[in-house]
């Protein structure tokens, strides 16, 4: 325990004194809580520098005056009722207000997360069904597996991989992903690759690389909530661009729409999901994937592609991602294992020009000097036996059919005038009802049943009548009672479509 003792001045105090009131001033603001045990006079002594019978006074003073109890053979411990008294002790400045001292990117971030709060979830309790969690279901999770695994590379190479290591990430999975990401059409060396902790550092390497305060970043609207907050802390302005619509409802970025905007400026970088989409689960066509490549290689403009291609996708095999129609280095992809292993690994990878490689390596450096070594060993072991390609198989049966549950209830169940998307991959769609869906929440909830409404996806404003559902980590039980259950609030709220108050609990993240 430190305790700072003046020995020097003339008019201190006797050092026992110094001590007790330090230990008094500790237990006055609960810093020492009822029941806890003051270090030994031996130990404190030695720690502070002084002699044993210096510290026993200032324990026997503490006792005295009722802060402390001693116990023969046990110690001295706090007393469970310590005496107030009227001496507060040596008057303290007052604390500082960090409101006034953070920057600039920290204040629109608060600003941001607060208003995204507002569209948050109350964490479900008992009885709720919750489409709001667009994850993975940890149930599904191969757990035993990748626990063996880890078991294997920490007695195989445990020495190097708990040490410092180089920030490109651990070399056999970089040169896994190489091959891995040849069956999606991608090109690629191990140099062209940079692991990150997941994708949502990827977005902010990527970001305070590329984007100076006052920079244009165009981003379809709705989007991923998570890049929205990313780019508007470093201060970019957002160009929201529309998505196209298609026979299931929504379909990829209008790049008709980005034609427009390209005759007038060039935004420093596009971000956009061309794969399974989040919120709507809208896929991009291959024609209008390859004409957004050849716009942004004519007008140098870069593209950060979400990458959601390894994800589960249901219908026929996905497009080719952006980077593998990119002969000119415009695209920067992001994967992730979030998706389609564990979200808790915080694993994901940067591909890209070497060039640019290499700034973002020294970006990484700086923000966290390298992401584990140990897991990204263990998931390329995981991945080197055929472990992952045996749980995507598992887990698209699984999410096949929670789709299909989903999208049968909704259509048995759901009122005339509601229309909903249809997913071609990931977690999610996008739901339209008659009413406002912030509105329609608390009457859900209510009911036992949550989701996210979907003016959180929208940059500046929109999306009132929508709400996103996400299928993935409820169960095929509890998809046909939740939709019923939500069908009864959306008749409620035609009936009485005036505002209602939902409950506020703990949220969930938006993801």
């Amino acid at each position: 325990m430190r305790i700072p003792l003046d020995r020097d001045s003339a008019e201190r105090p006797p050092l026992a004194r110094q001590i007790q009131e330090h230990l008094e001033r500790l237990i006055r603001q609960g810093l020492l809580g009822p029941g806890i045990k003051l270090p030994a006079t031996r130990e404190l002594a030695r720690e502070l520098g002084v002699n044993r019978t210096t510290v026993s006074q200032a324990y026997e003073e503490l006792v005295a005056s009722g802060w402390a109890r001693a116990h023969v053979g046990q110690g001295t411990f706090v007393a469970e009722r310590p005496v107030e008294r009227g001496a507060v002790g040596p008057v303290r400045a007052p604390r500082l207000d960090w409101s006034g001292t953070v920057s600039k990117a920290a204040q629109i971030a608060s600003a941001d997360a607060r208003r995204r709060q507002a569209f948050q979830i109350a964490r479900p309790g008992p009885g709720v069904i919750s489409f709001a969690g667009g994850m993975p279901d940890s149930a599904l999770f191969p757990t035993e597996a990748f626990g063996q695994v880890i078991g294997r590379v920490i007695r195989d190479e445990g020495r190097e991989l708990l040490q410092y290591y180089p920030a490109s990430g651990y070399p056999p999975l970089r040169e896994y992903l190489a091959q891995y990401l040849l069956r999606f059409g991608m090109e690629v060396r191990p140099e062209e690759i940079l692991i990150v902790n997941g994708s949502q550092q990827a977005f902010d390497l990527v970001t305070r690389t590329l984007v100076d305060p006052g920079d244009t970043v165009a981003i379809e609207d709705p989007s991923y909530p998570r890049a929205v907050q990313v780019f508007r802390a470093a201060g970019a302005q957002l160009l929201p661009l529309p998505l196209t619509s298609s026979g299931d409802g929504w379909g990829g970025l209008s790049v008709p729409a980005l034609e427009r905007v390209l005759s007038r400026q060039v935004p420093k970088l596009l971000y956009c999901q061309p794969g399974a989409h989040n919120p709507t689960g809208a896929t991009m066509e291959e024609p209008a994937r390859q004409r957004l490549v050849e716009l942004a290689a004519r007008h140098r403009m870069p593209i950060l592609e979400d990458g959601f291609d390894a994800g589960p996708f249901y219908l026929a095999r996905p497009p080719a991602p952006l980077k593998a129609m990119d002969p000119a280095g415009v695209v920067i992809y992001v994967g992730t294992f979030s998706k389609i292993l564990f979200p808790g690994l915080r694993l994901g990878w940067v591909v890209a020009a070497p060039e640019l490689i290499e700034r973002l390596e020294t970006a990484k450096e700086l923000a966290d000097i390298h992401t584990s070594p140990l897991l990204q060993a263990a998931v390329h072991r995981f991945c080197e036996r055929h472990l992952l390609e045996r749980h995507q198989a598992r887990v698209l049966r699984e999410y096949t059919e929670r789709r299909a549950r989903l999208l049968g209830a909704l259509d048995r169940l759901m009122p005339p005038g509601v229309t909903w998307s249809i997913p071609r991959g990931g977690f999610c769609l996008v739901v339209t009802v008659p009413g406002d869906a912030s509105v329609l929440l608390a009457r859900a909830l209510a009911r036992g049943v949550a989701f996210v409404p979907g003016n959180a996806f929208f940059v500046d404003g929109g999306g009132e009548r929508m709400l996103r559902l996400s299928f993935s980590s409820v169960t095929p039980a509890e998809i046909e009672e939740g939709v019923r259950r939500l069908a009864e609030a959306v008749r409620d709220l035609e009936r009485q479509p005036g505002p209602a108050v939902a409950p506020r609990e703990a949220a969930v993240p938006l993801v």
